[in-house]
């Protein structure tokens, strides 16, 4: 056994003996450049610190993303016509100021560049300022003041400015009344007293005073009658902006 370790042990000898040929370590090279390569100090660092966003960026980016765009306007100018047809008709008999009505949009109203602004079929909404009927043959028109409010388009209210007015307005005689009845009958009694003292108190000349009275009367009445002012269902309506209109798209 110690001979056998006398051979391992020579054996070991000879192997790292003959490992260093040139009797010199790879390591111990001294024509080795064991410097470090130089930095380049000039070259930009990638050291920026990753940040998370918060919940605040994250949310102003979402909306940023989802938020329509702009709506544009569309413009009509003051003393743009508007054609329209009224729903129902008017009589100074029956309709008071205060009174609301409707009329339809009969074409489409358009801006400078030809866009539809307000289409057909919407809804112009007025009210009634003034009305009254006609007096005496002289006044040929009656009084009717209307004053638009608002137009609806597609169930949305937008206000309007201006003035409107019944292009196929009318007055219609009334049939005759205690008013005019009285005309006739103080022009009969003033006739027949004034014939009384003209004839001496005769009653022929009562008589002819009283039916030369009561013909005056009639004229009078005449010429005094009560007309109303009648605007037909479905008659025209001009609607006349005093401000612009403006519409969003």
């Amino acid at each position: 056994m110690a001979g056998n370790r006398l051979v391992f042990l020579a054996l070991a000898l000879l192997v790292g003996c003959g490992g260093d040929s040139d009797g010199s370590a790879a390591g111990d090279n001294p024509g080795r450049d064991l410097q470090r390569p130089a930095v380049d100090t000039g070259a930009p660092l990638n050291d920026r610190a990753t940040r998370t966003p918060s919940k605040t960026t994250t949310k102003v980016a979402a909306k940023a993303k989802t938020a329509a765009p702009a709506a544009a306007t569309r413009t009509l100018s003051s003393g743009t016509a508007i054609s329209a047809k009224f729903d129902a008709g008017i009589s100074s008999r029956t309709h008071k100021a205060g009174q609301k009505l409707t009329g339809t949009v009969s074409s489409d109203v358009k801006d400078k560049s030809g866009r539809v602004v307000i289409p057909a079929g919407s809804k112009v909404h007025l009210t009634i300022s003034a009305i009254k009927e006609s007096e005496n043959k002289s006044d040929k028109t009656g009084k009717l003041v209307l004053t638009p409010t608002k137009v609806v388009i597609a169930g949305r209210s937008y206000p309007l400015t201006g003035s409107a007015a019944a292009l196929d307005r009318t007055l219609k005689d009334r049939k005759t009344n205690a008013g005019d009845l009285a005309k006739v009958g103080v022009g009969a009694g003033a006739g027949a007293l004034l014939g009384t003292a003209v004839s001496g108190g005769s009653t022929k000349g009562a008589v002819i005073g009283g039916v030369a009275g009561a013909a005056v009367g009639t004229q009078r009445a005449i010429e005094t009658q009560d007309r109303d002012v009648v605007v037909p269902s479905g008659s025209r309506l001009k609607v006349t902006l005093s401000a612009p209109f403006r519409r969003a798209s």
